[in-house]
Formats: structure tokens, sequence, C-alpha cells
């Protein structure tokens, strides 16, 4: 059995990967898209960086394939993305698997939002429940 841990280590050795406090420099820099690939109920806790793209960890491929029916113009832009989650596991296997299907200038925040916040990034409001 391969243990999730691995998984992240594999990924973080082929992708790129910074902590928080050097992505606060990307903030609002032109052609970076923040993608928070956390679950609604942990945005609905915490809140969000400022500006970033929510995509559910579970939409993540479909979201990326141009082909695909759900597609979404945000991962057809060509800039650079920084995915991040909570604690930065989810965010390295969805920036391997980004990579994997052929996205370029991905990148993930390796200490995810909770290194966000500790290195004093900005926090948007938390969205309104439907």
């Amino acid at each position: 059995m391969k243990h999730v841990k691995e998984m992240v280590a594999e990924a973080n050795a082929i992708v790129d990967h910074m902590p928080a406090a050097e992505a606060i420099a990307l903030h609002g820099a032109d052609g970076v898209t923040f993608v928070d690939l956390r679950d609604p109920r942990e945005l609905a806790r915490d809140g969000m960086i400022p500006g970033a793209f929510h995509c559910p960890r579970g939409m993540l491929e479909f979201w990326i394939d141009p082909e695909s029916p759900y597609a979404k113009p945000q991962f057809q832009s060509g800039g650079r993305f920084v995915f991040y989650c909570a604690s930065g596991w989810r965010s390295a296997l969805s920036a391997k698997a980004a990579q994997d299907m052929g996205l370029e200038g991905v990148s993930h925040i390796d200490d995810g939002f909770g290194g966000w916040k500790k290195a004093g990034g900005p926090v948007g409001e938390k969205p309104e429940k439907k």
C-alpha cells in the first residue's frame, strides 16, 4: 500500500512549491491565479485568500480539461496558478495532477492556508451560505 504521505512527498519532488510567506509576494500580481481547493465548509468557516478562484478538489481535473463539458475558462488563461488547501497535502496532489494533465505554470503553497494566515497573508470575508 502506498500511503498519502508518500504520494505528497512524490508530488513535492516534481512540482513547484513554496511556503506561504513567499506566496504572499505573488498575491495580486498580473497573470497569477490563486486556486482554493478546500471544501465549501472550510471556506465558510475560515474565509479565503481575497481574489482566489474556488475549485473544489473533486472537480479539478474536469475544470482543467478544455474538452470536458465542465471546463472553466480560468484554467485556459495561460497564466500562473498557485494552488492551496488547508495544510498543503491536497494542493500537492492537485498540482501534480494538473501538471500531469499539461497545465503549465502550476505551483502550490506547501504549508497551505494555515501557513498563509500565520505568515500574515490577507484573508477575505467568508462566502455567504447559499
